[in-house]
C-alpha cells in the first residue's frame, strides 16, 4: 500500500491529544493539523457514497456501499482503491450500533471498534465509541457530541474535554450551486484521520436513520 499523501501543515490547534491516537494505523497519523472535506454523493450507487479530499482537492478516501446492502454496509477505500475499513450496522440494535472491521472483513477477529448512540432519546447528537479490546464497555474510549443537523460536532478522547477533531459545514459557491452536502473536518496532530473519517460517516448514517 502506498504511503498516504500529506498536504502542507496547518497551524497548531488549541486542543489535541497528549500522545498519538492510532486506531486504524500509524500511517494515518499526521504530525500536524489536517483539514479534510467530506462530500456526500447524491447518487450513491455509481461513484461512491462519500468522497474525502484534502485542502488541495486531492482524493484521500472514498466510501462506497456494498451492492444489495447500501444502507447498512459501507467500505472505506484509500485513493488507490484499497479497502481500509468495513463499516456495518447491526441488524437488530436499539442504539443503532455500527461495527467497524479492518479491510473489507466482517470477521470478529478483525473488529477494530464499534459506535452506538449514548441514549435512545436524543435532542442533540451523542455517540459512544468502544475499541474492540473494551469488551466490558463500562466506559467509552471516544465520544462524539454536537448537532449533526448544523454540521457542528466534536470528537473527544473518552469522557474528557480533550478534543481530537472538529466537524463544521462547508459553505462554498460550488457546493451551493451543485447542491452538494459537504462538511469540513479538522483533525488535530497525531490523530488517526482514517478513524475520524469513519466516525463522521457513521454519524451521518445514524442521522439519516433518525430522519427515516
Amino acid at each position: 500500500m502506498a504511503a498516504p499523501f500529506y498536504p502542507p501543515p496547518a497551524p497548531a490547534p488549541p486542543s489535541g491529544p497528549a500522545s498519538r491516537v492510532a486506531v486504524v494505523g500509524e500511517q494515518f497519523c499526521a504530525p500536524y493539523t489536517l483539514d479534510l472535506t467530506v462530500t456526500e454523493k447524491s447518487i450513491k450507487i455509481t461513484d461512491g457514497a462519500y468522497v474525502v479530499t484534502d485542502v488541495n482537492g486531492n482524493i484521500v478516501f472514498k466510501v462506497k456501499g456494498k451492492f444489495l446492502s447500501l444502507r447498512d454496509h459501507r467500505v472505506l477505500f484509500d485513493a488507490a482503491g484499497n479497502p481500509i475499513l468495513s463499516m456495518q450496522q447491526k441488524a437488530i440494535s436499539m442504539h443503532r450500533r455500527w461495527q467497524v472491521f479492518r479491510g473489507d472483513s466482517s470477521n470478529s477477529s478483525d473488529l477494530l471498534f464499534s459506535v452506538k448512540k449514548s441514549g435512545l432519546l436524543q435532542f442533540r447528537t451523542e455517540l459512544d465509541v468502544f475499541l474492540a479490546s473494551n469488551t466490558a464497555e463500562s466506559q467509552c474510549d471516544f465520544k462524539i457530541r454536537g448537532s449533526f443537523h448544523e454540521r457542528s460536532c466534536l470528537i473527544y478522547l473518552g469522557d474528557s474535554t480533550n478534543v481530537l477533531a472538529r466537524m463544521h459545514r462547508e459553505y462554498t459557491v460550488k457546493n451551493i450551486v451543485l447542491g452538494k452536502d459537504a462538511f469540513g473536518v479538522t483533525i488535530y496532530p497525531n490523530v488517526d484521520y482514517a478513524f475520524v473519517v469513519a466516525l463522521i460517516v457513521i454519524l451521518d448514517e445514524i442521522n439519516e436513520d433518525r430522519h427515516d
